[in-house]
């Protein structure tokens, strides 16, 4: 028997601490934490003090911000009174956010939290201080509940995921033993649509550069030496075009170099998942016309999940406001590209680097800056935990999960999975595919959002039920 079922007063208290959870999640996205460069670093700390105050409402102790120099802050809490055969499970949000580029484009401001027809629309609605009060709401119903937990528990609550947790090695090294743990539960991935959750058992990785071309000491009058001479910015477009073919696969040598090829029963799941290409591009919202890019001989899901990609994120040149006819001296792009599960992240960017260096037009000069590099991380879904995991989810939802990949990267995981001996992850969802997290009109479902409270609520007594006792049992999933 489930043990969730036996939780009824714990599903009654997540219940009536719905309206608190609403409004502390408003609260927390009222507060501008944008992480990324150029941005308020004083936000990202207001919304971490927010964040600690909440988890200290939420019931845990030892509340306090973990830090390293350089990086934005860190929440930590934990709840340790279960007793030492019982699991340590570490759960995991952050607290900061996208920018955002075209607050005009929204539908209402975008750190003003609005509801349109079931849906919470406002950045990081979903991405991830959803996720915070996921967490908050499961410990805090046990204690109304109950005054205590099934499982110990910690909470690590990031500043910096946004920007690929830049910091991280230095956290672990400083930080990593507090948070030693028997199982991580991370809420800050998709379910696969609405009603209908999902286990997330493989990610992409990123890798980011900075590519700067130059042609001229200063800009020039177009139309006095355009012509003859080059200029920048045409260079860097020109640059630009050579890094896909005409299908839009990455056309950098060596770049599918350790990507992995699904076996037969992961093939299998991907069947059981009933994908639709045109339910894609709506959900995509492409418009009408515009073709799927890639090999079409390969399922859109492997795409998805293990190709790696190659996208400009930003290219610094004059805005059409600023226009002047010039010849442009110099421009620049930064380019990120996601890392299949498998792929090393510093070999594709030796090789990005060889091919921008090898491709530049006419002699200009071309510089490439790394950022960041992140690799992917896959486990088989399986062991105790993963059966823990897949019963709650059940009983909160009426059915059960779907097992997925990510194309997205949460730098997070692989490095504590590691640090703790292979300790399983359990990637959990809060968003849908109309949640258009890192975009505009950012939203949760709220329905949605109630059930995975609820659903991590009976994840507590599943994990104490199957893997209290030896270390030994402790284990599943296999990284």
């Amino acid at each position: 028997m489930s043990r969730a079922i036996e939780a009824a007063d714990v599903a009654a208290a997540v219940d009536a601490r719905g309206p608190w959870a609403r409004g502390a999640l408003e609260a927390l996205v009222r507060i501008p934490s944008v992480s990324a460069d150029g941005h308020d670093p004083a936000r990202v700390r207001e919304s971490a003090d927010a964040t600690a105050a909440l988890l200290i409402e939420a019931g845990l102790d030892g509340v306090r911000l973990l830090e390293v120099p350089g990086a934005h802050p860190y929440v930590f809490g934990e709840w340790a009174g279960a007793g030492p055969d019982a699991p340590t499970v570490l759960l995991y949000a952050h607290h900061d956010v996208q920018p955002v580029a075209t607050p005009e484009r929204w539908a209402s401001p975008p750190f003003e939290p609005t509801e349109r027809d079931g849906r919470l629309f406002g950045r990081g609605s979903a991405d991830d201080k959803a996720g915070v009060l996921v967490h908050a709401t499961a410990v805090r119903a046990w204690v109304d509940a109950r005054g205590s937990l099934p499982v110990n528990v910690k909470v690590i609550v990031e500043g910096e995921e946004e920007v690929g947790s830049p910091h991280l090695a230095e956290f672990l090294a400083v930080h990593g033993e507090t948070l030693r743990s028997d199982v991580i539960v991370l809420t800050d991935v998709a379910n696969w649509k609405v009603g209908w959750p999902a286990l997330t058992y493989s990610l992409r990785g990123i890798a980011v550069v900075d590519v700067t071309v130059r042609s001229l000491r200063q800009p020039l009058h177009s139309g006095m030496f355009g012509g003859p001479v080059p200029d920048a910015l045409t260079g860097l477009i020109r640059l630009l075009a050579t890094l896909h073919d005409d299908d839009g696969k990455p056309a950098v040598d060596g770049f599918f170099e350790g990507v992995r090829t699904p076996g037969e029963e992961e093939r299998a799941r991907m069947a059981e998942l009933a994908f639709d290409v045109d339910e894609f591009r709506a959900e995509a919202r492409m418009l009408d016309g515009v073709e799927l890019i890639g090999d079409d001989g390969v399922p859109v899901l492997e795409r998805l999940w293990m190709w790696p990609t190659i996208s400009p994120d930003a290219i610094d040149a004059p805005s059409i406001a600023d226009a002047a006819p010039q010849l442009q001296a110099q421009a620049r792009a930064r380019l990120s590209v996601r890392v299949g599960p498998g792929q090393d992240p510093e070999f594709l960017l030796d090789r990005l680097a060889e091919h921008l260096r090898s491709h530049v037009s006419w002699g200009l000069d071309v510089s490439v800056e790394r950022v960041v590099a992140v690799p992917g991380w896959f486990t088989e879904p399986d062991g105790p935990a993963f059966a823990a995991a897949q019963a709650a989810m059940e009983a909160a939802f009426g059915r059960r999960p779907a097992l997925i990949g990510c194309g997205a990267t949460i730098p997070f995981v692989r490095p504590f999975a590691d640090a703790f001996g292979g300790a399983p992850c359990l990637l959990t969802g809060i968003e849908d595919p109309a949640t258009n997290a890192h975009g505009e009109d950012e939203s949760l479902h709220l329905g949605d959002f109630a059930k995975a409270c609820l659903s991590e609520a009976y994840l507590f007594a599943e994990l104490a039920e199957r893997l209290s006792g030896g270390s030994t049992s402790r284990r599943g999933g296999r990284s």
